[in-house]
Formats: C-alpha cells, structure tokens, sequence
C-alpha cells in the first residue's frame, strides 16, 4: 500500500511522501515525455523490491503480462510448462544488458538468489519463499527448484533481472528493459533514455522523465500548466481536463480498493461489534457516487469482484443499515450519552483514522467514514499526517489503506492477513491472527489444484468478512490524463499499484499519431 513495489519505477507503490520539485519543469521537448506520478520508489533495484511484478521500464522478467493480464514471455522464450517441484525456463537468444553485457542464465541465477539470500533483508522475500535453489545448468537454461507445488510461480517470474554480481548497495541501474538509467535527483525525478538495443520493438519516445509530485492538486497544476505529458490523477481532479481539446481522459478498471484498516489490539477498533457496526453504518453507494464521481464500484473484500478468485457470497448493502448497525451495538454494550457518543464500561466509541495529508480522495473517503460513524454513535477523529508519521502510529490508530490485485490470491493477501506477517510494516500492520485463516492461506499457496485454491479463497474471503477484518469501502477505476494524439496508450486491468500493468506503463509502446 506504500513503499513497496514501484513503477516503472515508476509508480510504485510507495505513496510515499515525495516532495515537489525544487523548480518548475518546462514544457518538454517534442522527444521527450513527462509522466507526472504520485509515489516516487524508495530504490531502483528489483532484489530490493522495486518492481517485482514486471511494472518496471528499466527491467525485464522471464515473463511479462499483457494489459488483460495474460502472461507472455519476455526474457524466456515461451512460457514453460508448471508441473510438480521443477520448472525450466530457456531464454530468449540476443539479449543485452544496457551496458552491452549478454544476459545469460547466471543472470537469472544471480536475481532470485539475491533475493532469497536473508543477509539481503529484501522486502519481497517471503513472496519467493516456495523457491528452493535456482539453476543455471548452461547459458540458456534456468531451473527453478521448489520446495513444494506452487501454483503462482509463473506469476512470480515477473521479477526484473540483473546483471549477475551487481553491487546490491547502490550504483547504476542497469536493466534488459526498453529504457536505461539516466540519472535520478530523489524528491523530484527519475531520467531515462530508449534502449536502442532493446531485444523488442525499440521505443519511440527516446527520452523519459518520471516527475513525482505527491500532492493530487499540485499534479493537476502542473498537467495544466503543461509539464506533464501525462498524469495519474483521482477522478474529481481529472474531471477538469475532459472535453478538453488535446486532452484525453482514460479510466482503467482495477483491482484497486481502498478501506479503513482496523488495529485489532486497542480497546475500541479491537472490538468485532464496533467494526462490524461500521461495516453496516457506510454508505458506500454515495462514496461511490460523491467521491468517486462514478468511476468505481463498493468494496466489500480484499479480492476484486470480477476476478476469478472472488468469491459472491462475500457481499453487503451498498447503502446504510444503521439499524442493524445500532442493534449490534447495543446487544454489545456499547450504549449512548449525553452526546450521542456511545461508551462501554467508561471507554468511549472513539479512535483516530489517519489518512495520508496530500491524498485527496483517502482524505475524503475519511470524511465519510466520520460522518457516517456519528450516525450510529461512533466517534471518529481524523488525523492526515505524512508517511513517516502514519509508520509511528500503525499499531495504535486505523487507516485508509490501500491495497488489491488481479494476479494471483496468494499476492498481498498471504502478508496482509497470515499472522507470521503481524506488525511487520504496511503487511498485517492490524497484528489480525486467526489459526484457520493462517491454515487456509498456506493450503492455498501450497496447492498447485484449482479447485481447491478457490475453496481456500472462498473461505479465507468469509472468515475477513465475518472477523470485519477491515472496513472495505471502494474499489476504484484508475484516472490519467494524456496530452497528445498517440497510439500504444493502451488501458489494462492494474492493481493498487498503478504502474504495473497500468496505462502509463504502456509508455514504451506509444508512438505520436501525426
């Protein structure tokens, strides 16, 4: 939900406080396209999290996914068959590291073994942890050795690839991608020229600048004002930029929800009446509508409606059912004062909601959240702090959060609700354990059978919804801005994420239309 995966280095997940930039950018250069981000990665280097599932415009991985989320190979030849503990991958002939370098399958190697290797700390460790050793038997031959069947791991051969023996620690990126490193002035942006050794279709567009301006209005400014080629923007910001001329509006469907994310050890959030009073007190219909201007879609689970792991019989009411809400928190104690205020055994029904300070639409979804609560007597006060100040406060105070992808169940979900993962950061930050759920996760990600991976599902997704885990309110369409006639802007099913697989991540693949 924040720091974790970036873009295309781009857009990562780390919403991360990113400051705007020192000066003002010109208007860029007819070879040259800005793309105005939100979240600015906190490394380029995919052993350390960057990108890991193929959003990455410096990277290749042995597969990559198309904008519907098919998988195709990349720096494989073709996509191998998965099939019990073994699964062999031969690589594409002709590829080049930007340096000139010839990729080979010591490379390959190399990546997943900085990545499962404990003394490197990667983030994303644990999402690997299926692998038991990596072989590179010759030069075109990779083999991926697991300790059990698992059924994501082409899923998870997204994972950019680096040169073997790269220093981990710092230096230039460098990647098989459509773009090479140019420079990166942190707070500000990342610089990068086309690859025209790319083993693809070289890119048109031969220079690109990757601008982050966390702030959804200052991004909107600078669209505007015409420093961005393009832009992510939440859908009231980029309804001023439709039926413009020169302008076009595009709206992507996603996995995308955002929630209020519970700490599940305080007295109050700690309470199942009172989470399950919200569940029913919100009026998701109008955030939908109000807030969202249309573009999304009430959220009552983790696993987007749509997919093929969602499971129907987790639902709810779109509108509000206070009544039932109310009922719940009487039969639990919690009865009103003088103020309207409920309160149980001296405690007050009151905690704070933190949003991130420069997101428009979490901060209006926590406004929401706040007027509906006083409904049925539950006090909500809101706090919109920057990321460093959220990271303090994870254990004690509740969040708008945002997480979701199309890919895989086992994605996020393994992190965000097995207990191992408890505190350990955005990942199960409400320290939520539930021995069934923990079991029925592995089973899960263990299982290489279909039909027993969707029971699994289906039943971790009842067990969230009957714990009111969180409280889901939306899933959202993603909005972008485009200046331009181009071809290649191709809109894709994304995840939280709106880099990978997302419309901007396409970049390598526009060309001008006159």
């Amino acid at each position: 939900m924040r720091r974790r995966f970036a873009l295309v280095g781009v857009f990562v997940l780390a919403l991360a406080g990113c400051s705007a930039p020192s000066q003002p950018t010109a208007a860029p250069a007819r070879d040259t396209v800005v793309l105005g981000l939100s979240s600015e990665p906190d490394t380029l280097n995919p052993v350390l999290g960057y990108a890991p599932d193929g959003g990455s415009l410096i990277y290749d991985g042995l597969v990559r996914r198309t904008p519907d989320l098919r998988l195709q190979p990349a720096l494989a030849e073709t996509l191998p068959e998965v099939d019990g503990k073994e699964v062999r991958f031969t690589l594409r002939r002709g590829v080049t590291f930007h340096d000139g370098r010839q990729l080979t399958s010591a490379d390959v190697a190399y990546t997943y073994e900085q990545v499962l290797d404990p003394a490197n700390n990667s983030p994303i460790r644990g999402d690997y942890a299926a692998i038991d050793q990596v072989d590179a038997p010759d030069a075109r031959t990779v083999v991926f050795r697991l300790k059990h069947p698992y059924a994501p791991i082409l899923q998870r051969a997204t994972l950019g690839i680096v040169p073997a023996g790269s220093d981990l620690s710092g230096g230039t990126p460098v990647g098989t991608g459509p773009y090479a490193y140019v420079s990166w002035t942190k707070g500000d942006k990342i610089t990068l020229k086309a690859h025209e050794r790319y083993w693809g279709e070289a890119p048109a567009i031969k220079n690109l600048v990757l601008a982050y301006t966390s702030d959804d209005n200052a991004r909107a400014t600078r669209m505007a004002a015409g420093e961005f080629t393009a832009t992510e923007l939440p859908p009231k910001a980029v309804a001023r930029f439709r039926n413009q001329p020169g302008m076009t509006v595009h709206e992507a469907p996603t996995a995308d929800y955002r929630g209020v994310m519970f700490p599940l050890d305080q007295p109050v959030t700690g309470d199942p009446a009172i989470r399950k009073a919200l569940n029913l007190a919100v009026d998701r219909a109008a955030m939908v509508s109000a807030i969202l201007a249309g573009t999304g879609s009430p959220a009552f689970g983790p696993i987007a409606p749509g997919t093929p792991w969602h499971n129907p019989a987790v639902t709810g009411s779109a509108t509000p059912e206070r009544a039932k809400a109310v009922s719940i928190l009487e039969e639990a104690g919690w009865k009103a004062g003088s103020e309207g205020i409920r309160s149980k055994d001296g405690t007050a029904a009151r905690f704070t909601l933190m949003y991130p300070a420069g997101d428009s639409l979490r901060k209006e979804l926590a406004l929401a959240v706040v007027s509906d609560a006083k409904q049925v007597g539950i006090d909500v006060r809101l706090a919109g702090l920057d990321w460093d100040a959220i990271d303090q406060r994870l254990s004690k105070d509740a969040l708008i959060m945002g997480w979701g992808t199309p890919f895989d169940p086992d994605y996020t979900n393994y992190e965000l609700f097995h207990s191992s993962y408890a505190g350990q950061g955005y990942f199960n930050p409400g320290h939520y354990k539930n021995p069934e759920v923990d079991r029925l996760l592995e089973e899960g990600r263990r299982t290489a059978d279909a039909d027993a991976r969707k029971k699994a599902y289906d039943a971790v997704q009842r067990h969230l919804s009957d714990d009111a885990v969180w409280l889901y309110l939306v899933y959202l369409e993603h909005t972008y801005v485009v200046r331009g006639a181009w071809t290649g802007v191709t809109a894709g099913v994304e995840p939280h994420e709106h880099a990978t697989g997302g419309l901007l991540g396409t970049v390598a693949t526009w060309k001008r239309a006159s």
